[in-house]
C-alpha cells in the first residue's frame, strides 16, 4: 500500500484503465491496480489461483465502486485493501457490497 494512489484520469487521461503491475509499481495507480499487483505478487509466491479473487464492489460509505483482493486463508477469507492498512477478515467489513469477482 506504499505505492502512490493516483486516478486513471490523472495518470492516463482515461476514466478507467487497468495497469500492469510494472506500470503500477513505476507510476502508481488506483484501487484495481493495487488489487491486480497484489494478486500477481501472491501468485508468484506460490499462492494457488483458486485462493485469490479480485473483487469489484460498491463502497457504501463513499458511494463509489472499489476493487480489492480477497485471499482465502485457512482462517477464512481476508481482504487486502489499499484503503485499509491491515489484512482484514471479510466479516469485519460491512460497508462493502460485492458486485463481481474474477481471478
Amino acid at each position: 500500500n506504499r505505492v502512490p494512489y493516483i486516478s486513471d484520469q490523472a495518470l492516463y487521461g482515461q476514466s478507467d484503465r487497468w495497469a500492469t503491475p510494472i506500470e503500477f509499481l513505476k507510476y502508481g495507480g488506483d484501487c484495481e491496480d493495487f488489487a491486480i499487483t497484489k494478486y500477481v505478487a501472491l501468485r508468484a509466491l506460490g499462492v494457488p489461483e483458486e485462493r485469490l479473487r479480485i473483487l469489484i464492489l460498491q463502497d457504501m460509505q463513499k458511494n463509489i465502486p472499489h476493487a480489492v483482493l480477497v485471499a482465502y486463508s485457512d482462517t477464512g477469507p481476508v481482504i487486502l485493501d489499499n484503503q485499509i492498512k491491515t489484512v482484514t477478515h471479510v466479516e469485519r467489513l460491512n460497508h462493502y457490497k460485492p458486485i463481481f469477482s474474477i481471478n
